[in-house]
């Protein structure tokens, strides 16, 4: 028993240290709230966590015209606490900055590799470019055992001037499908830099094909969505063509329907394979669930491509399967103009007119516009 008092009284200390050193739950220091704000590019997230000061102090009285090159100095600040003997501004009040990204990007124009970076800046005096700081150190208080030895990218932005902006914020000003714009706001100042993703295509064929070895990919929806987002996109074709002729022929999933097809014979279309383009063409138009404005669609899309006799052969198909249907005759105006047939294609283009449904005044002015081209000799593709 005298033992264990003995081993209690030893431990009791490093117990409580442990204890005392988890810390309990108080407000942020300085009234900063923590904030947070996400902005996804097609499969990539950016995620910027951060504490948001107030161009107010903790008392309510106003620092405004007071924050650039005073609160915030300019270049590099001295230290006198901590490891760093001049430190870089944390971008935001108490804990590191953080900025997360899910994929590889570029910042500036500069390679990032995905992960988690500290966040600081340099500013300067006015007409200077300010310094950006991804440092591979993410926990620390602040900017004070800041290691410039860890930094895994610097880049250049330049401030420009901005609405007032009380409290510190991060805001996507521009945001598009491979690349967004994030800017530091405060005071009267913003900072944007850019974040562009250069390999999309990649990101997405990568996750698709993961997906389609699963239950997605037992599918010929899916196979032909994926196929078309090769064909819409322009990327990866061998890839789509190989999806595509999986979503009409393989075993147990496989369909062999007028999307299926056509998405097949596109692809083949810009790989230059002419046998197999025209077989899947001819097995498309065919098919009994093909539309009139699907087979519409498709002769358009070969006369895109530079497949006008095709495209001729599509809208008389069309012609053969829904008569006297004003789309059709527009596509046998298309399709003769195409081949350079405009003395035929007039003749549709009027059959056209007579055609287009009563009160439908945007498909006639349209219809009339193509009259009139084609009375002058032009092609109306």
């Amino acid at each position: 028993m005298k033992r264990i008092i003995t081993l209690f009284i030893c431990l009791l200390p490093f117990c409580l240290s442990i204890v005392l050193g988890q810390g309990i739950s108080l407000p942020p220091s300085g009234g900063n709230q923590k904030s947070e704000v996400s902005q996804y590019m097609g499969l990539v997230k950016v995620n910027i966590k951060y504490s948001s000061p107030d161009v107010a102090d903790a008392r309510g009285n106003s620092r405004k015209g007071q924050i650039w090159g005073q609160l915030v100095p300019y270049g590099l600040a001295p230290n006198q606490f901590g490891s760093a003997k001049e430190i870089p501004w944390r971008a935001g009040a108490n804990e590191n900055t953080v900025i997360t990204f899910s994929h590889d990007v570029m910042v500036q124009g500069r390679s990032l590799k995905a992960g988690s970076y500290g966040f600081h800046v340099i500013p300067q005096a006015e007409g200077q470019a300010w310094t950006l700081i991804f440092n591979k150190k993410t926990n620390s208080w602040g900017s004070y055992f800041y290691d410039p030895s860890e930094d895994a990218l610097r880049v250049e932005a330049n401030p420009t001037g901005a609405t007032y902006h009380e409290y510190l914020s991060f805001e996507f000003t521009d945001r598009k499908l491979n690349e967004c714009t994030v800017a530091l706001m405060w005071e009267d100042l913003a900072l944007p830099f850019t974040i562009k993703v250069e390999n999309m295509n990649d990101l997405y064929i990568n996750k698709i094909s993961n997906e389609l070895e699963n239950i997605p990919g037992y599918s010929w929806q899916n196979l032909n969505q994926a196929a078309q987002f090769c064909l819409s996109n322009n990327t990866h074709l061998e890839k789509g063509l190989e999806w595509a002729q999986q979503a009409v022929s393989a075993p147990f999933v496989g369909v062999s329907n007028f999307n299926t097809l056509s998405t097949k014979a596109m692809l083949e279309a810009k790989l230059e394979k002419n046998d197999d383009f025209v077989k899947s063409i001819e097995a498309a138009m065919v098919q009994p669930d093909a539309t009139v404005l699907q087979l519409h669609q498709m002769g358009r899309q070969m006369i895109n491509i530079g497949k006008n006799n095709e495209a001729l052969k599509v809208f008389q198909t069309n012609a053969e399967k829904h008569p006297n249907t004003w789309p059709v005759n527009v596509g046998l105006a298309r399709g003769h103009s195409a081949v350079g047939n405009y003395k035929e294609a007039l003749k549709y283009a009027k059959k056209a007119k007579k055609n287009v449904p009563e009160g439908d005044s945007v498909n006639k002015g349209n219809v009339d516009n193509l009259i009139k081209m084609l009375k002058k000799g032009e092609d109306i593709n």
